[in-house]
C-alpha cells in the first residue's frame, strides 16, 4: 500500500523545514549537455536517462521535492534557438520522469516555471498577457502531470512575478504556489534592497503573499552570505512562510550577484564558464542551513 505524501500546506502549517533542490542548469552545463549561453533545457530531449538520473541524485542528497526541469523551456527560450515544436515533448517528458521519480522516492513533485525576459514594467497589457499565457500553458501541463504544486522563481520585476503567480491562480487548479525572487540587479530604496521595479523585497514578498502565496523568498542571483543578509531585512517586515535557494558561489556585498564576481587574481569576469574559482564548500553551504531568519 502506498504511504500518502505529506503536502506543502500541511508541512508550512507544520512548521517544517522542507528541502528543495534544484539547479539543473549549471549542472549540465557543467556536463557538456547545454549551452551556455541560452541555457535552454534541450538534455530532456537528447538524454532524457541523465535527467532522471539527476532527479534521483537530488533527492539522494536530501530533497524533499523532485522539482521539474522545465526551467527555460518556455516558447520564449526555444523560439531563440528554433526548437519551439518541442515544447510540448520537452516539458511533458520532464514533469513525467520528475512524477515517476516522486512516486519510488516518496517525495512530493513541482512545476516550475521561471522569468521569460519579456517582462517590462512599461509592457501594454497585450505583451502581459502574452507572458501570462506562456506560464498559463505549462502550469496546465504541470496539473495534467500530477504535480503537487507550482514553482514560480528567478523574477526580477516584482510586476512579472504576480502575472506567475495569477497564471498559477488561474490554471492551477488549487495548488500551492511558492514564488521566488532573484537579486540579480538588486536596487536600493530608501536604504532597503528591493526589486528590479523598486520594490523594497519585504513589501514585495507580502504583496505576494496577500495576493495567494503559500511561500515567497529569493532564489538564484546571490550566494548564501549576500541572500541571507537581503531575507533577515525582509524579516523586520514580512512574518510569512520565507523560502531561500541561493547559487553556491561565493558573493560579497561588493559583488553581490554571481553574475558580478571576478576572479580575484586576474579581475575577469567569472560568468559564465569560470564560476568555480569562487564555488562554494561543503561547509559554506551547511552554515548558511542552519541560519534561521
Amino acid at each position: 500500500m502506498t504511504t500518502k505524501v505529506k503536502g506543502l500546506r500541511e508541512r508550512i502549517q507544520n512548521g517544517e523545514d522542507i528541502i528543495i533542490a534544484e539547479g539543473y542548469i549549471f549542472l549540465f552545463e557543467r556536463r557538456g549537455y547545454l549551452k551556455a549561453g541560452p541555457f535552454v533545457p534541450e538534455v530532456i530531449l537528447d538524454h532524457p536517462d541523465l535527467v532522471r538520473a539527476a532527479y534521483r541524485e537530488f533527492v539522494h542528497a536530501g530533497s524533499d521535492v523532485v522539482l521539474a526541469f522545465t526551467y527555460y523551456a518556455h516558447r520564449e527560450k526555444l523560439r531563440l534557438i528554433g526548437r519551439e515544436n518541442d515544447i510540448l515533448k520537452m516539458n511533458k517528458d520532464a514533469l513525467r520522469m520528475a512524477r515517476e521519480v516522486a512516486d519510488e522516492t516518496g517525495t512530493l513533485m513541482a512545476g516550475n516555471i521561471c522569468n521569460t525576459n519579456r517582462y517590462h514594467p512599461d509592457n501594454s497589457a497585450e505583451k502581459n498577457q502574452m507572458i501570462k499565457d506562456m506560464f498559463k500553458e505549462q502550469i496546465e501541463w504541470a496539473v495534467d502531470a500530477g504535480a503537487d504544486f507550482i514553482v514560480g522563481e528567478t523574477f526580477a520585476h516584482l510586476g512579472e512575478a504576480m502575472l506567475a503567480l495569477e497564471a498559477i491562480k488561474e490554471s492551477g487548479k488549487g495548488l500551492p504556489a511558492v514564488i521566488t525572487m532573484s537579486p540579480v540587479a538588486t536596487e536600493n530604496v530608501n536604504g532597503k534592497c528591493s526589486t528590479t521595479d523598486l520594490v523594497p523585497y519585504g513589501k514585495a514578498f507580502q504583496t505576494l503573499h496577500d495576493a495567494g502565496a503559500d511561500i515567497v523568498g529569493l532564489n538564484c542571483g546571490s550566494g548564501p552570505a549576500t541572500t541571507i543578509s537581503i531575507l533577515e531585512e525582509v524579516r523586520t517586515t514580512y512574518k510569512g512562510p520565507l523560502g531561500a535557494v541561493p547559487v553556491p558561489y561565493r558573493t560579497t556585498e561588493q559583488q553581490p550577484s554571481f553574475m558580478q564576481l571576478t576572479d580575484p587574481k586576474t579581475g575577469e569576469r567569472l560568468f559564465p564558464l569560470s564560476l568555480e574559482v569562487l564555488s562554494c564548500s561543503r561547509q559554506i553551504g551547511r552554515a548558511s542551513c542552519r541560519e534561521r531568519v
